[in-house]
């Protein structure tokens, strides 16, 4: 066996027991255990992760530790471009497209209206999130920190909140969305890009009170549901609308401007 020094940063320590948290502690590893086996060990899903040092050098997950190293391991960094330092994967976390586990059904909606590709299915099993993941480069959205914890996930988000509204502005706040959001491009049934139609081409589908009052439609070619910016439509838009404003508040609080 030998030990080495742990210290983790930020909102990793939501993950160790409280008297580890913001704190340098030593602990028993095995003889040829690596970063990312001593990590999630310590209870750390290796997706949370962007950047390990061990005594002051950026390594791997694959890094093995020796007797004495001192080990510092950080989250996303909000602030500061680290892409030189980084050695934990081959390519960037914030590739914006999802696929979210069996409880995150609602927040895949939302991320849909807010036109981020998030595949959703209340049947899938562990396994096959972890396959489409890797196979459609896919970022892992869960409340499951053991199925973070799999070697296939390379890319994967801890949901802490519990309400799916928060769950939207967290994720967007986490992986910097707000610029990157296409609202009310993607089906939120299907997940399929939109497109306009004529109202002539579905006008014997709509409601008479629908075909009274508007004038723009949108379909989804998949399920062919028909769109229309209604009291649902609104709603939707307040949602996102008060999601946007809250990652741009946090934002400049992050950088001394706000109020």
């Amino acid at each position: 066996m030998v030990t080495a020094t742990f210290r983790f940063y930020e909102e990793l320590n939501d993950f160790l027991p409280a008297e580890r948290r913001r704190q340098e502690f030593a602990a028993l590893c095995a003889e040829s255990a690596t970063t990312k086996h001593m990590i999630e060990a310590l209870g750390v899903p290796h997706t949370e992760v962007e950047l390990i040092l061990v005594n002051g050098e950026s390594v791997g997950f694959d890094h093995r530790l020796r007797d004495g190293d001192r080990v510092a391991v950080y989250p996303k960094f909000e602030a500061l471009d680290i892409t030189p330092l980084l050695r934990v994967r081959e390519l960037p976390l914030r590739n914006p497209r999802f696929v979210a586990d069996a409880h995150l059904g609602a927040l895949a909606r939302l991320l849909r209206m807010a036109g981020f590709d998030t595949l959703y299915d209340n049947l899938y099993q562990d396994r096959e999130i972890a396959d489409t993941a890797g196979r459609d480069g896919r970022i892992v959205l869960t409340r499951d920190r053991e199925l973070l914890k799999l070697r296939s996930i390379t890319h994967g988000c801890y949901v802490r909140a519990i309400e799916p509204v928060q769950q939207l502005r967290e994720i967007m706040d986490r992986l910097d969305l707000a610029r990157s959001a296409r609202p009310f491009s993607l089906c939120l049934v299907c997940n399929a890009s939109l497109r306009p139609i004529d109202k002539a081409a579905v006008l014997e589908r709509l409601p008479p009170s629908v075909r009274d009052g508007h004038e723009h439609f949108t379909t989804c070619d998949v399920c062919r549901r028909i769109f229309w910016k209604g009291s649902h439509w609104r709603r939707m838009q307040s949602v996102l609308d008060g999601s946007l404003q809250a990652v741009a508040t946090d934002f400049c609080r992050s950088c001394g401007d706000g109020q």
